[in-house]
């Protein structure tokens, strides 16, 4: 079996991105002659990581290759991860060092992306930006720091093997962790169809066709039934067999999402078989919820239980109450729940497209099962918005006007799929330049009908009204998000849309830090 090493990688020449044209720029977006950036095999690319004072270095094992896995009574066949979906979570202490051996033996080139880490450039897993892709039969070896504790989670960044089974939770631990509690649980959610009605290639091969003129919006608010604030009750769309009509929210703006999915997933099991999470009463548990579906935001509540939401996307905030967490793709929250006696359903809506993921805590061996279509009224009670959350002051962004503001406008419909930023699909020779040291600004500028769940790869930015930190941000339709970060990082980002079809369709654009 071939091993790809980074030496061997950069020797190939991945320094082209280096010489590409500057097109996207800052506020004024002028184009100016090609500036040269910070690649991923620069030395500032390794003294960033030296910085980081690398610890412990942890050796995994991850095999990528076609597998056939149980949801609960379901077999399918699919891509996963060690034979597993999830995958093995993995679990290090801040400080300590990942070295992830991944072996490819699917039939196609993968890559593994560490989301939410601000780790080396040359680790971010982004084929033809930050490594080649690694090749059916390859292996490659990833090696970084994990600098900050938090919830995080690891998956391709190939193509649309995302709405595969192949993700996975990667945990950050606290060496000085400031809670306090008696068990935890980490959830991870997904959207599912790989196997049961096809598969996500053919799945974006059908919404790249657009949706002409086919009624996409459903009907009024007063005409939506269920319990999800106007949901419909989600149809095929005419002889489609993967596109979504009806699917409605207004958490969301309106339009939910445009795959329809035949099962919704909560740690790898379909709804009609849930894990159950066992405990005593009274225990304090911690769960780590991370949402990597491919197109569906959940609504999250536990049965007869507020939940304390303590982190998102693996930052503190300052602890607040609620009944439920809306969580879009690619977003994580970590919430403490005391618990009472008896069983319990978690469950996540697929919002707006009304059917849910399942899970059960259980602290009584007596107490009886809940019903499997139980929707807990927590679900239509406070529904956690980003406006009620603060920052810990330990990770508030210090106060600092931007030097510089990039303004990125989604663009695109559903009737051409024509998904794109500032106008254009996604070119690698599009790049937005900043310079080490700056605090940057992005203003997404949401132009769409749609609403897009915005990740920022290598740092995590503050939201401009409130300042919890973040990774990834739910961008409404015709809304404006501001974010700040700084420029402490160098190399080549991505920023994209991680709905995966929006995505792969064109939402993606790139963000270089400049040669100084």
């Amino acid at each position: 079996m071939q091993q790809i090493t980074r030496r061997v990688l950069f020797r190939g020449g991945l320094g082209l991105l280096g010489g590409a044209a500057l097109t996207a720029c800052d506020q004024n977006r002028t184009p100016t002659s090609s500036p040269a950036f910070i690649g991923p095999a620069s030395d500032q690319v390794r003294a960033a990581e030296q910085a980081r004072r690398p610890g412990a270095v942890r050796d995994f094992t991850l095999v990528a290759a076609e597998s056939e896995v149980d949801l609960g009574g379901l077999t399918t066949r699919t891509w996963a991860y060690d034979g597993r979906i999830p995958g093995r979570a993995i679990q290090v202490k801040a400080g300590e060092v990942i070295r992830a051996r991944l072996s490819n033996t699917l039939p196609k080139d993968t890559s593994i992306h560490w989301h939410g880490l601000a780790l080396r450039n040359d680790a971010d897993g982004v084929p033809g930006v930050t490594q080649q892709p690694v090749a059916s039969g390859a292996t490659y070896v990833y090696e970084f720091t994990t600098p900050d504790p938090g919830t995080y989670w690891f998956h391709p960044h190939t193509g649309t093997q995302l709405d595969r089974g192949l993700y996975a939770p990667l945990i950050v631990e606290d060496p000085n962790e400031p809670l306090t509690y008696d068990g935890e649980w980490i959830v991870i959610l997904d959207d599912w169809l790989d196997g049961v009605t096809g598969t996500p290639d053919e799945v974006l091969a059908e919404l790249s066709g657009g949706m002409g003129g086919m009624d996409h919006g459903g009907g009024t608010p007063e005409e939506m039934p269920g319990t999800d604030h106007g949901a419909m009750t989600p149809s095929p769309s005419g002889t489609a067999k993967h596109m979504l009509m009806g699917a409605t929210s207004l958490l969301l703006g309106g339009d939910a999402g445009d795959v329809r999915y035949p099962h919704f997933l909560l740690n790898g099991r379909i709804a009609t078989a849930p894990e159950t999470f066992r405990a005593k009463p009274g225990a304090r548990l911690r769960i780590r919820i991370i949402n990597a579906g491919g197109d569906t935001a959940f609504r999250v509540a536990l049965a007869g239980h507020r939940m304390t939401v303590t982190h998102s996307d693996g930052f503190p905030v300052q602890p607040i109450e609620t009944d439920a967490l809306l969580i879009g793709m690619g977003e994580r929250y970590d919430v403490l729940v005391t618990l009472k006696d008896g069983a319990f359903p978690l469950v996540a809506l697929a919002e707006g497209k009304n059917a849910v993921a399942r899970g059960l805590v259980r602290t009584s061996r007596q107490a009886s099962a809940p019903k499997a279509g139980l929707r807990p009224r927590e679900l239509e009670g406070d529904v956690l918005r980003y406006a009620e959350l603060r920052p810990a002051e330990a990770v508030r962004l210090a106060p600092k006007n931007p030097d510089r503001t990039i303004k990125l406008e989604l663009t695109g419909s559903m009737m051409a799929y024509d998904w794109g930023i500032n106008g254009k699909k996604y070119d690698p020779k599009i790049i937005s330049t900043i310079r080490p040291g700056e605090r940057v600004r992005l203003s997404f500028v949401n132009r769409t009908t749609m609403w897009h769940p915005m990740h920022l790869h290598g740092h995590t930015f503050a939201l401009a009204e409130g300042g919890i930190r973040k990774d990834t941000a739910i961008v409404l339709p015709n809304s404006r998000l501001d974010v700040d970060f700084d420029a402490d990082n160098p190399g080549l980002w991505m920023i994209h849309c991680h709905n995966i079809y929006h995505g792969e369709s064109g939402m993606m654009t790139l963000l270089g830090y400049q040669q100084t």
